[in-house]
């Protein structure tokens, strides 16, 4: 490792694949300095336009070019939030975003919600939703759908803010809440099985929020729910939070037991959707590490090999440079042709140029014809070399044995 950083300080790939191996290693301190390495060799080959903070520039994922970039930001802004700099992670987790926020191929909605409940930035996290809402069907994903009404509680908590604010969140939060466990049931058991909370008879022993919400979910949502559960439970061990979640659990079983329209409503979607989980999903599991996650993911992922430096490349990757053909060479080439080669890479002693009728064709065949030229005349000359042997001097002892 050291005789690779000596010899390449900053290649960049190799800087995230060695920063994966020290974090293995539990050497947390170099593997956070490789990653800070990296970022520093790529704000170096910044363009002078491209500004991180207008929020304009884009780079496409797709080009294995920029890839590094947005894996060295995602990997920063992990080792931010584990050192207790969640204000610092969101700004990096919105940078993300801002690169590519309509195919977000690193899939960073996933955990934009978490960081801004940790930074205590509720009303980022409400905003995002209200504007996003209507084109990228936000409550679809559970943890916007938990995360959310979880942060108008947070707001309606807030003594500084006029009462009026306060009941209207208060409003919002209850009505959010109970459409959340409506739409995902499965979240409700393993998040307090996570917080340690044991649930009350009656949501024990109800089966909408049994063993059978899980089993019957498809393993796409069950990947999306464990991701939630297992990156976010520590936020809701608050006996507070805890407090306001038991009544709304009850009404959600009593509008089921109503059988009302909402409920059979949320059952057709999770039939029809997340029959598959996309490629960026993928992607944000085995970067986030979510144990939790991770086991839930298909075979057709964890039987192909992972890199920590490209990690799921796109089906679609753009190519921007292509090797060059190499010209077959014929095999029969003598000594002098090939010493002629190693000159001039371009000779062809069978002259087979193709006669597309360029001028660049017709002035490669002038060249060969006159290097052909040449070389027959370096073999007559060759050829009419001789070689005498030098005079011997006479030995007047006679021929003998050396000493």
């Amino acid at each position: 490792v050291q005789l690779l950083l000596q010899m390449n300080p900053y290649h960049v790939d190799s800087l995230l694949q060695l920063s994966d191996v020290c974090r293995m290693q539990e050497d947390q301190e170099m593997a956070r300095d490789l990653i800070e390495r990296a970022l520093y060799s790529l704000e170096c080959a910044f363009h002078p336009v491209f500004s991180l903070t207008s929020g304009t520039c884009r780079l496409d994922y797709r080009r294995p070019e920029n890839r590094a970039f947005f894996l060295a930001l995602f990997k920063h802004l992990m080792f931010l939030e584990k050192r207790g700099c969640p204000r610092t992670a969101l700004e990096f987790c919105k940078l993300i975003l801002s690169l590519d926020p309509e195919d977000d191929p690193l899939c960073v909605l996933l955990l934009i919600d978490f960081l801004s409940l940790r930074a205590r930035e509720y009303s980022f996290l409400t905003r995002l939703f209200q504007e996003w809402e209507s084109h990228r069907n936000l409550s679809q994903l559970p943890n916007f759908a938990f995360s959310v009404p979880l942060a108008y509680f947070f707001l309606s908590q807030q003594e500084e803010r006029p009462e009026l604010e306060r009941s209207q969140a208060r409003e919002r939060a209850a009505r959010l809440i109970q459409l959340a466990l409506i739409m995902f049931p499965s979240v409700l058991m393993p998040l307090l099985d996570h917080c340690s909370v044991q649930p009350d008879a009656r949501v024990a022993s109800h089966p909408f929020f049994g063993l059978n919400a899980q089993i019957s979910q498809s393993p796409a949502l069950n990947q999306l729910t464990s991701l939630y559960v297992g990156r976010t439970h520590a936020l809701w061990k608050d006996p507070a939070v805890m407090a306001w979640l038991e009544p709304h659990a009850h009404e959600v079983l009593r509008m089921v037991d109503a059988q009302d329209a909402l409920v059979q409503e949320a059952e057709h979607k999770r039939k029809i959707r997340y029959q598959s989980a996309p490629r960026n999903i993928y992607r944000h599991i085995i970067l986030s590490e979510m144990k939790e996650a991770t086991a839930a993911l298909p075979l057709e992922v964890t039987s192909q090999p992972v890199m920590g430096f490209d990690p799921l490349p796109p089906l679609d990757s753009i190519v921007s440079y292509t090797r060059p053909e190499r010209t077959s060479h014929p095999s029969n080439e003598s000594t002098l042709s090939l010493f002629f080669r190693s000159l001039l890479p371009n000779f062809n002693l069978q002259g087979d140029i193709p006669h597309d009728g360029d001028d660049e064709a017709r002035a490669a065949q002038d060249l060969n014809q006159g290097v052909n030229r040449l070389m027959a005349a370096m073999r007559d000359m060759l050829a009419n070399i001789q070689f005498q042997e030098p005079p011997r001097e006479d030995n007047p002892e006679g021929d003998g044995d050396w000493d």
